[in-house]
């Protein structure tokens, strides 16, 4: 279920509990659930049927929902366009920015956000943080490659075809830490999958440790990382528990802004 924190900040007093019920009624809709009954709705959101039937009345006369001959509820047009135009403008780095940020600014090392792309993972937004380390050759618009890296590998553990056709090509070495045989990187995108981050350390670049997370989006297929990375010696020991925990944290609030459900994802 998405946050119940609004603007005016996230003090329980500015909530109004009607609009709130009324959000926690929508949510429960998804591409499993299309179409749920009253019964259904009351048990997925925890409220009564009374109220429940009086919010999902309120919601059908706003054409936010419909209901059919059979009596269930469906999402109507009305949400569906206001959903078209929230769709339109939104943009992965806008909504990434902030999240960005934050982790620059607490760690002091740079933040980035990529993408996949045909011949690695894109890098299409970026932070420097306060720390004494900036890799100079990485920047908006850098292409790096998907064998090595965190953010990189993020995306190779969980895309299965772009896994196929990367460990089908020989594999360049970067650092005496690259991993070069395709035995070899699968065991460790296989690791990535079942603790839902990436730790590189000086695998692609000597001096350089970086952390990663998928972002997953409402479908639960990857559709960008977050990373952060700086000096290799700050991505060790027990400061790197934070960073992994910072990262993760980010990832996944930009995931639940891609409408990922809690359920989905591979994060494991």
């Amino acid at each position: 279920m998405a946050s119940s924190a609004v603007a005016g900040g996230d003090d329980a007093k500015n909530m109004v509990n009607s609009v709130r019920r009324a959000g926690q009624l929508l949510e429960a809709f998804d591409q499993e659930h299309p179409s749920l009954g009253l019964t259904e709705l009351a048990e997925a959101t925890g409220l009564n049927k009374t109220t429940t039937h009086r919010l999902l009345a309120t919601l059908v006369r706003m054409g936010w929902l419909t209901k059919t001959v059979e009596g269930e509820y469906k999402i109507g047009m009305k949400l569906f366009s206001l959903g078209s135009i929230a769709l339109a403008g939104f943009s992965l780095r806008d909504e990434a920015r902030p999240l960005l940020l934050e982790l620059a600014e607490r760690f002091g090392d740079t933040a980035y956000l990529m993408i996949p792309g045909d011949s690695g993972a894109v890098v299409i937004d970026l932070l420097e943080g306060a720390g004494p380390l900036t890799v100079k050759h990485i920047s908006v618009g850098t292409v790096l490659p998907y064998h090595a890296a965190a953010g990189p590998m993020t995306i190779l553990a969980y895309l299965p075809e772009v896994r196929e056709r990367w460990l089908a090509e020989p594999l360049e070495r970067f650092t005496d830490h690259t991993v070069t045989t395709a035995e070899a990187l699968t065991a460790q995108l296989d690791k990535i999958r079942a603790e839902g981050y990436t730790i590189s350390d000086e695998d692609y670049l000597a001096g350089v440790g970086a952390v990663a997370a998928p972002v997953f989006g409402q479908s639960g297929k990857l559709q960008a990382t977050i990373s952060l990375g700086g000096p290799a010696v700050n991505f060790r020991g027990s400061r790197l528990l934070g960073i992994i925990s910072g990262v993760r944290e980010a990832a996944a609030t930009l995931s639940s802004r891609l409408g990922q459900s809690a359920d989905l994802g591979e994060a494991g």
